[in-house]
């Protein structure tokens, strides 16, 4: 209260401590705050500059809603006035954007909206500065509402450029003209496409030249403040020219540009050289510009020490391939995945596996190279990088028999790895007869070498062997005999394995019973598997996330109209067929076994695993431990919102009603973020887990959660929240952990607010937090006389909700029985005289009462209608937990 009444002095010193005391130290839902609100409203209508910064400086440290419903109509006025100083226009244009990214929807659009572009010609550097700012972030939402801001900037921009240090020597550092307020100009113009104005864009171009120009002159300063900022502007300027890319010139000097800062001895600008080529590379006009690096890139790959340099060549690499260079970086990929660094060896190897599909001229290369990469980094092999060279073998006849022999000598090392062992398997079971005459591999020395790695396999490998056996005994006759030996083994027939002994009890009597044409026919040739596109891409863009280097196979014209490869499908040897081993469903999620009669689905599994599920999942694994065994059972559900801020929640409602009868699940995602729930209650305290995911590899800065709840529900809900580390690493995981206590009956549900930077792009999303009233329920246990009598009891119209609705969902009693549980509330058997009714009695449970709650389902299977009634002394609550329990059926 001290603090307050200091807002009222007309000191200086005092008034300053009282407002740094509220910045520091009142919580924004303190009673004090409607007090404080009064004394800022005297410190802005006082057109006394140093009070009014003190005012503007207090609402920004805040933030809160509270003060954005307060006071941001006013700040937008302040910020316009004609007669409004310079430093209290910096400190308006920076508040009204501290407010506009915590509350966007307290925010008006309105006329200042046109009037706030004109002080980007102000003469106050700071005021521009800070106005730009705050354009570039509303151009962001609202780019029609300021796209007269493009000249401005330009016309700017070009003053900056052409002037001399010494013209602006307030604003100059090192050397280097106004370079915050450059990089912010540019970075606003990269809100838009290219100026249609032909003065304006001529203009534009020259600036943009002289940048390039100015990077060429010797240094004026050898101080690294000097290089960093010139620097700055030049890379500023680079992604703008990359954004509009429609200036050849433009895009190929920007790329001589950046190849001298690849041997730079800085290691940042080595990484920004990098990272700014690899867009470069998807560019028609820079592609052949870029290209005349590779050498340079290569001995980067080879010599630099930091591992993230590394990743960022591997990645141009990448960009930079076609069909004339593909296999000279295919095999110093190779070169480099012996020594690489654990961390990128599975992202190289998709990679290489892309381009040496992508490119191959000669497919008995393409079979070569993925044999060796299995060799090389065998760990890191997916099962969608095998799954595809057996697609391209069993689909191309003319490659079939070089790669029956090329995986025959390969398997003759002593130490093959396991993926090995899988690809040589699956091909020779298909296409051993090709090489069977050479008496050096005969049916059965092809027999012997597979059988010698029988034993150091794991058991879904020695699945598909025996199904290799099972095709051999087709194959080749003269070797039954001994297959048969095999699989009459106690080894075999009394395997502690449930699936290797049924595979070898079946395939035995297979061989006894069936006849050569039965056999012939259920062991025929593989068919050549549908086109579809590669799962591999698909999983390289799902690890390095949206935006990023693996985008180029769309953002790419094709410079070669003939590509191989397209086609996509699982291969399905009978070892498909196999029930997955434990491990294979490490987190109990339910697998179902896939039949043979069709390939295995490619996963729509978050790049994130689901820890967060309740419900089987019907997800078949590829293998065991791979990532994509994990589907998200509720990505259709989320509410995703793009790179802009959310001043709406979609489908929130629906959101919502997914996890009325759940507490666990994937409650948001999109190519950025992923939001995961685990929560529990009882009685009128929960706790909720909220797990927040990057899928990127690009750290999320600023990372801000923030739970919004109105003034209605503040005072039935009380929440209170951890915070999060403001950092996410690229693919981590951070939780967040929500205490929270039912005070009263309530109906809406607070909104979870996530802000955060990625790429330098300002992240906004908004989710409903699905807690709901029925979470406080605890279910009571009644007999039918005392549930009948309850329920005469509480016979006011008003304590009673009725609703009859079509059923949504196929009417199935026992999913029926487990959404009323979900619910909350005890399923009461045999009380309804009525079997085919469901009946539940529960009490829900706030700070200030208690109240008790009977309902009854009754179905009509014929209509396919239900009719709802629920019953509790108080008529909000009846009506609420109707609402939410309809919506299930």
């Amino acid at each position: 209260m001290e603090a307050v009444n200091l807002l009222s002095s007309n000191r200086y010193t005092e008034k300053q401590i009282g407002y740094l005391f509220i910045s520091v130290l009142v919580n924004s839902n303190s009673e004090l705050i409607r007090l404080i609100n009064n004394a800022i409203k005297n410190d802005l209508a006082s057109r006394n500059p140093t009070f009014m910064g003190l005012a503007l400086h207090c609402i920004a440290n805040v933030g809160s809603r509270e003060m954005a419903e307060a006071f941001a109509g006013e700040i937008p006025k302040i910020l316009v006035a004609g007669d409004t100083m310079d430093s209290v226009k910096q400190s308006a244009a920076l508040c009204l954007l501290r407010l506009y990214r915590t509350s966007p929807d307290f925010v008006p659009m309105g006329d200042w909206t046109s009037r706030v572009v004109h002080l980007l010609n102000d003469q106050h550097l700071g005021v521009v500065t800070a106005a730009t700012s705050l354009i570039t972030t509303l151009a962001q939402k609202n780019p029609e509402e300021f796209k007269t801001s493009v000249s401005l900037a330009v016309s700017r921009l070009s003053r900056i450029v052409t002037s001399a240090s010494t013209d602006l020597q307030d604003y100059t550092y090192y050397f280097v003209p106004a370079p915050w307020l450059s990089v912010k100009l540019l970075r606003l113009l990269q809100c838009y496409p290219p100026p249609e104005d032909a003065a304006v864009r001529g203009r534009l171009t020259e600036c943009l030249e002289t940048i390039l120009n100015k990077a060429q002159e010797p240094p004026k300063s050898k101080k690294v403040q000097h290089s960093n900022a010139k620097n700055a502007v030049l890379f500023e300027a680079i992604s703008l020219i990359i954004h509009h890319d429609s200036e050849p010139n433009l895009l190929v000097r920007a790329c001589n540009q950046l190849g001298q800062f690849l041997q730079h001895r800085e290691t940042n600008l080595r990484y920004l050289a990098l990272e700014s080529m690899c867009t470069l590379a998807s560019s028609e006009f820079s592609h052949e510009a870029v290209k005349t690096h590779i050498e340079t890139v290569i001995n980067a790959l080879k010599t630099e020490r930091d591992v993230s340099v590394r990743q960022r060549a591997v990645d141009l690499l990448y960009a930079m391939c076609d069909r004339s260079n593909a296999q000279q970086i295919v095999a110093e990929m190779l070169n480099y995945l012996e020594t690489a660094d654990y961390s990128i060896r599975e992202e190289i190897v998709l990679k290489v596996a892309i381009l040496a599909e992508k490119y191959a001229v000669d497919y008995t290369w393409y079979v070569d190279t993925i044999l060796n990469l299995i060799r090389i980094a065998g760990d890191y092999v997916s099962e969608e990088v095998w799954y595809r060279v057996i697609q391209i073998v069993i689909n191309r006849d003319d490659v079939q028999g070089y790669a029956a022999k090329t995986v025959f000598e390969a398997l003759q090392a002593p130490a093959c790895h396991e993926n090995l062992v899988k690809v040589g398997g699956y091909i020779l079971g298909e296409f051993g007869n090709l090489i069977a005459g050479d008496p050096r591999s005969s049916p059965l020395i092809q027999f012997n070498l597979l059988h010698s790695k029988f034993h150091l396999c794991s058991v879904p490998t020695r699945a598909l062997l025996l199904s290799t056996y099972i095709k051999f005994v087709n194959l080749f006759p003269e070797i039954k005999t001994t297959i048969q030996d095999v699989l009459r083994s106690d080894s075999q027939l009394k395997n502690a394995d449930v699936e290797l002994q049924q595979r070898a009890v079946e395939y035995l009597r297979l061989s006894t019973i069936a006849s050569t044409d039965i056999l012939a026919t259920v062991l025929e040739e593989m068919p050549p598997f549908p086109e579809r596109e590669s799962s591999i891409l698909a999983k390289l863009k799902k690890k390095k996330g949206p935006g990023t280097v693996t985008d180029l196979e769309e953002i790419k014209k094709e410079r070669n109209s003939d590509v191989n490869g397209g086609t996509e499908s699982t291969p399905v040897n009978a070892s498909t067929v196999s029930t997955p081993s434990p491990s294979a469903d490490l987190l109990g999620l339910g697998a179902a076994p896939l039949t043979s009669a069709a390939p295995p689905p490619s996963s729509t599994g978050s790049l994130l695993v689901d820890v967060f599920s309740d419900s089987a999942s019907v997800v078949a694994p590829l293998a065991p431990g791979s990532e994509d065994n994990f589907a998200s059972p509720d990505l259709a559900s989320s509410e995703v919102v793009s790179e802009e801020p959310a001043d709406t929640v979609h489908d929130a409602d629906e959101l919502i009603h997914k996890f009325v009868c759940k507490n666990n699940g994937v409650l948001f995602e999109n190519q950025l973020l992923q939001i995961g729930l685990k929560s529990e209650f009882r009685q009128n305290l929960g706790r909720m887990f909220i797990f927040y995911g990057n899928k990127t590899s690009t750290q999320f800065l600023n990372f801000t959660p923030t739970l919004i709840c109105s003034d209605e529900l503040q005072s039935s809900l009380n929440l209170q929240t951890k915070p999060v580390d403001p950092t996410v690493d690229g693919g981590a995981q951070v939780q967040q952990v929500v205490n929270i206590e039912c005070i009263s009956d309530f109906m809406e549900a607070p909104i979870l607010n996530i802000q955060f930077r990625y790429g330098g792009t300002f992240q906004n999303i908004s989710v409903k937090l699905p807690i709901t009233l029925n979470k406080f329920f605890q279910p009571t246990e009644m007999a039918s006389q005392d549930f009948f009598q309850r329920w005469k009891q509480l016979s006011n119209p008003q304590q009673e909700m009725q609703n009859i609705f079509k059923a949504k969902h196929p009417m199935d009693t026992e999913i029926t029985k487990a959404k009323i549980i979900g619910f909350g509330s005890a399923l009461l058997e045999e009380v309804d005289p009525n079997p085919a009714n469901f009946v539940g009695a529960g009490i829900i449970h706030t700070k200030t009462t208690q109240i008790g709650c009977l309902l009854r389902l009754e179905p009509n299977l014929q209509a396919q209608m239900y009719r709802l009634t629920l019953r509790t002394s108080k008529e909000t609550v009846s009506q609420r937990l109707c609402e939410l329990l309809s919506e299930q059926f």
